[in-house]
């Protein structure tokens, strides 16, 4: 898997519309009115990656294997949803073991759609889920701290760490900042509030979501996104859930035509998942064989070893050697054979970073 991320946002801002467009399915429940999601929708798709495709092309194997990443469609929140307004902050907990957050803003205008607040306004919508985010990690932070204070006043230091590192936590969250603004050690306490995997210390991505006569460039709701985004550091893609609905009703072949005729060099769903990706800092290697092509993910330093364990974890505590040709050396030489005759093939050790696209082969002892 690629990455898990959890869609979130006001009511009817398009959540539903897009998360059935992006995973080509109905399985989300798309009407005008609030709370239309009443439980968490799921969905997984592939990750689109035209080097697959060369390798399978050289390779011809049994079996292709791509990256894939769950969505997590989150029932719409409201103002107050962290004290039990509307259907109250239990969905807040549907995101916890999300790697990323995809909050969809409304930037359209539609007289046909209602909106919670009663008009379009993309910076108080995002504050209103900031605000509810927030809260909820508060709630979590103060149960966790009274644990850790009594333990740290019968003289647990472990704990007495924990209690440091959460007030401070807890005093960003107060000023209505998110947890990610703490100033933390990163090697002692920012691994202890990790572990109560807070919704503000994930990373965002906005998902401006415009009418269709607005892409590829957007609009001034779009803009007030974008600067937010550039503000908090995240990042923002412009898309149009109607597009997107189109584009997942036609036959694969026609799509990159019908994107062409709008000007658009990448659909929503690869602009979310390209995001996604810089987001994490994610990198992808491959191994390919007669039996199998397969795209696995890892994190930018990711060493030899660590990338062998993502196969399994008996590579990696055996770990001898990694086989490696670069993406761009195998394809140019018409596969691995051509790859090792020129010269292309390398022996890398444990102390090798794996790079984005390198083919590998691992040597390992159990």
């Amino acid at each position: 898997m690629g990455f898990k991320c959890g869609i979130v946002g006001l009511p009817n801002v398009g959540k539903s519309t897009i998360f059935n467009a992006i995973t080509a399915s109905e399985q989300a429940a798309a009407a005008n009115y609030p709370f239309c999601t009443i439980e968490p929708n799921t969905g997984t798709v592939t990750v689109p990656d035209a080097r697959m495709d060369k390798l399978s092309e050289l390779v011809k194997p049994v079996r292709v294997v791509p990256a894939t990443i769950q969505f997590v469609d989150i029932a719409g929140l409201v103002e107050g949803a962290a004290q039990g307004e509307g259907l109250g902050n239990k969905f807040l907990s549907h995101i916890r073991d999300v790697d990323a957050i995809a909050h969809i803003v409304r930037c359209f205008e539609d007289p046909d759609v209602i909106h919670v607040a009663g008009k379009v306004n993309p910076e108080h919508d995002i504050r209103v889920i900031e605000t509810e985010l927030a809260l909820k990690d508060l709630e979590t932070v103060d149960s966790r701290l009274q644990k850790a204070e009594k333990l740290a006043r019968g003289g647990d230091k472990a704990e007495k760490a924990r209690v440091e590192a959460l007030l401070k936590v807890k005093a960003v969250l107060n000023e209505g900042r998110w947890a990610k603004s703490a100033v933390l050690d990163p090697d002692k306490e920012l691994p202890l509030v990790r572990e109560l995997c807070l919704l503000t210390l994930k990373p965002v991505m906005y998902v401006a979501n415009v009418a269709e006569g607005d892409l590829p460039g957007g609009n001034q709701y779009s803009a007030v996104v974008q600067k937010i985004a550039a503000e908090e550091n995240a990042l923002c893609v412009i898309i149009s859930g109607k597009i997107e609905a189109e584009i997942a009703l036609l036959p694969e072949a026609e799509r990159r035509a019908f994107l062409d005729g709008l000007g658009l060099k990448n659909s929503g769903l690869e602009q979310m998942i390209q995001a996604g990706y810089r987001l994490l800092g994610l990198r992808t290697y491959f191994t390919a064989g007669v039996k199998e092509v397969r795209a696995w993910t890892i994190v930018a330093g990711d060493t030899a070893p660590v990338a062998a364990g993502k196969i399994h974890t008996d590579f990696e505590k055996g770990f001898i050697r990694a086989e490696t040709i670069a993406f761009a050396d195998f394809a140019a030489c018409g596969g691995e054979q051509g790859a090792k005759e020129a010269g292309k093939l390398r022996t890398e050790g444990k102390e090798y970073i794996v790079q984005d696209g390198d083919v590998m082969h691992f040597r390992f002892n159990v």
